[in-house]
């Protein structure tokens, strides 16, 4: 493994965690064994991480904060519609605002192609984030899925593509 080899941390994850501080705690200590074993793997030094992230509320705003702290990483968004196109996904205008500065700190965004249901849309780009992963972190309390393009279809899509999972247990807010 070279130095500048980028390792692509994607995100799936609940929207409210009954308790952000220790999912984020667990997520670096995650991400931290990811790199520790990387490095392991040829002795020439941590790999850059890229977290690939829709930005949502929740999980994937969580995650991409615990990349994003650590020396080196980039940010890819992808969103499932245009990002003006916020249809009540977004609940303040601080969450707004947020989602503003991390787009301002992305390295490139992805934006899906129109479909013709916003939960298509969600599936759509879960997938595309699992595709352009080597790692999945799944922030979800193991439940099924409550409708299409939830956390847990997009935990068996990675599975069935064979995508490392790093799993979190998260209990919904």
């Amino acid at each position: 493994m070279s130095p500048e080899r980028v390792v692509r941390v994607g995100v799936t994850g609940h929207r409210t965690i009954r308790d952000p501080e220790r999912v984020a705690r667990h997520v670096r200590d995650g991400l931290h064994g990811i790199l520790r074993l990387l490095d392991a793997d040829d002795g020439a030094g941590p790999p850059q991480l890229e977290v690939v992230s829709s930005l949502a509320e929740g999980a994937d705003r969580l995650v991409a904060r615990e990349v994003l702290a650590l020396p080196g990483t980039t940010l890819a968004a992808v969103l499932p519609f245009p990002a003006d196109d916020d249809e009540g996904d977004f609940e303040t205008a601080e969450s707004r605002a947020e989602l503003a500065a991390l787009l301002g700190q992305a390295r490139s965004v992805e934006v899906m192609p129109a479909t013709t249901t916003r939960a298509a849309g969600y599936a759509l780009q879960g997938r595309w984030v699992v595709d352009h992963s080597d790692v999945l972190v799944a922030v979800w309390d193991g439940e099924r899925s409550h409708g299409e393009g939830g956390t847990a279809e997009i935990v068996a899509y990675a599975a069935d593509r064979g995508v490392l999972l790093l799993w979190v247990r998260a209990r919904r807010a």
